[in-house]
């Protein structure tokens, strides 16, 4: 996910005003609202129809204990008697087995309903979680469930442009481009955001996050829960914080993991270009944890060093592209998922050695062009993240402003910069309206005590909107991973963290105040 950040360096981020007109905004729907209205008659439709599960589709590729049903919600929540789409919901039930005893029966607790972020990433997977040993307490008490956003295939899905199309490769990643490439790139945004209007039509300006937000009400109200409890990770968060704001008598627990910055200022260019930033500091740690083992990678034995190995075969993938297809951009799209999971940290190390000392394949593995079917879900994936952010808030619309605050960026921070323009510009050049960002603040006792979690150094979704969001939600904790900077840190190897996400969520239990764990320990090279 692109958004929220950490200043690492001295001084304020200078940014230009936005430029987006504002005749764009659409106005923050309020209490007595249609949408308001249409999203209270959905509900008790839902309420009224459940959820029939059964198998789940095959295109999905679900293990056969999971079930999966679908939800009907309005495409335009302000009119819920006109077109309607259907969410796909999957599900497995609670197993109620303690598994520190076996014999003990753990009451169930209803439904823990769980989304993965994005925008534009599937939860349906998430019920496997189960199966994890950190997660089989909390499987014994709550049905685990996962859906796909609207948008998101099988849920209404939505595509910008044919996914043979979508992996350009080999592509070149240079950190100061030149003039003629950026208006090269900024061309392709356009037309990019030329194929959105007229692939998704008038539908396209329903997918943003406060309809997520209302897809999020009328699935709970399905499921048949009360109030609902809700986990959300990277984007999660930024959708169960809208959630909080506009359901907060509906809430009964709420994690929110590796968080996103949800002041409406940074919603969603100041939030790119801040974690643009803070994701040099996590390059930073990879080159040094490289240079730490430099006796098994030969790399170089120290930060620079590694540097100049990358370099290197960033400059050979110009002139020689990997299997045809790996180049310097996908070069660079490898390495930045080392940015976001210290996991990866191996497997890159190995890949860049071995493609240093001649051998390219495990880098045509790691970074080279997927399947067809990999192909079209991540341009699905990439369509629903740039439509859902394009209509989010209001964006620049002069490239101009865009040039100038990332060229003074990448001076210092080269690594992600030009890359998250690319990735966003369509923003720039967006046909449908654009929404007001939410102002999220819940006074004391609006809503009940909730979770917050985050590693200090995460690079995606950096510290500064943990701690944004711990002033914005009264009543809520947080529990920082220190020194750590993998994306997302509950139910993974970090015993603290995950002995606080149980007694949140299995007996409602929070630390009396803000509260840190040490870091996980460091990856290690694989034998």
């Amino acid at each position: 996910m692109r958004a929220a950040a950490l200043y690492s360096t001295a001084g304020s981020l200078l940014l230009t005003t936005l430029a987006a007109a504002p005749a764009q905004a659409v106005p923050t729907d309020g209490p007595g609202s249609a949408e308001a209205r249409g999203t209270a008659v959905a509900a008790r439709r839902a309420a009224a129809a459940g959820i029939e599960f059964g198998a789940c589709p095959k295109a999905e590729e679900l293990p056969g204990s999971m079930r999966c049903g679908t939800v009907t919600v309005p495409l335009d929540y302000a009119h819920p008697d006109g077109k309607r789409i259907e969410l796909t919901v999957s599900r497995v039930r609670a197993t109620h087995k303690d598994p520190d005893d076996g014999k003990r029966k753990v009451p169930g607790q209803g439904a823990l309903l769980y989304n993965p972020g994005g925008p534009g990433a599937s939860g349906l997977y998430f019920p496997m979680v189960g199966m994890v040993p950190e997660w089989k307490r909390i499987a014994a008490a709550y049905d685990l469930v996962g859906y796909a956003p609207r948008g998101v295939t099988p849920s209404a899905p939505l595509s910008c442009q044919d996914p043979g199309d979508f992996f350009k490769g080999p592509r070149p990643a240079p950190t100061q481009p030149s003039d003629a490439y950026k208006r090269q790139r900024a061309a392709e945004a356009e037309a990019y955001a030329r194929d959105c209007a007229e692939r998704g039509g008038d539908a396209l300006r329903h997918y943003h996050s406060l309809n997520n937000a209302r897809d999020l009400e009328v699935v709970r109200a399905a499921l048949g829960e009360r109030r609902l409890t809700f986990m959300g990770a990277s984007y999660g968060t930024y959708l169960g914080a809208l959630y909080a704001e506009l359901f907060p008598s509906h809430v009964r627990r709420m994690v929110f993991d590796a968080v996103v910055d949800p002041d409406p200022e940074q919603v969603w260019y100041r939030n790119n270009l801040e974690q643009s930033e803070a994701f040099e500091d996590r390059w930073d740690d990879f080159k040094a944890w490289v240079a730490e083992h430099d006796d098994v990678y030969g790399l170089g034995d120290t930060p620079r060093e590694v540097q100049n190995a990358y370099e290197e075969a960033s400059a050979r993938l110009a002139k020689e592209p990997a299997g045809g297809t790996v180049g310097p951009a996908q070069l660079q799209g490898a390495f930045l998922k080392a940015g976001y999971y210290d996991d990866y940290w191996p497997h890159r190390a190995e890949a860049l050695s071995a493609y240093l000392k001649g051998d390219p394949q495990p880098l045509i593995d790691q970074a080279g062009t997927r399947t067809e079917e990999g192909a079209a879900g991540a341009e699905n994936s990439n369509a629903v993240y740039t439509a859902v952010e394009c209509n989010d808030a209001p964006w620049p619309a002069d490239f101009e402003v865009w040039d100038r605050d990332n060229t003074r960026l990448a001076r210092r921070a080269p690594f992600e910069t030009w890359d998250n323009v690319w990735t966003n510009l369509p923003c720039a050049y967006w046909r449908a309206p654009r929404q007001q960002p939410l102002d999220v603040r819940t006074a004391p006792d609006e809503l009940p005590p909730t979770l917050i979690l985050a590693a200090e150094r995460d690079a995606a979704t950096p510290y500064e909107g943990a701690l944004e969001l711990r002033r914005r939600l009264a009543g809520s904790v947080l529990v920082t991973e220190r020194d750590a900077g993998t994306h997302g840190i509950a139910g993974g190897p970090n015993a603290c963290v995950n002995g606080h996400l149980e007694a949140y969520l299995l007996d409602g239990r929070l630390p009396a105040r803000d509260t840190s764990c040490a870091p996980r320990p460091e990856p290690k090279p694989r034998a």
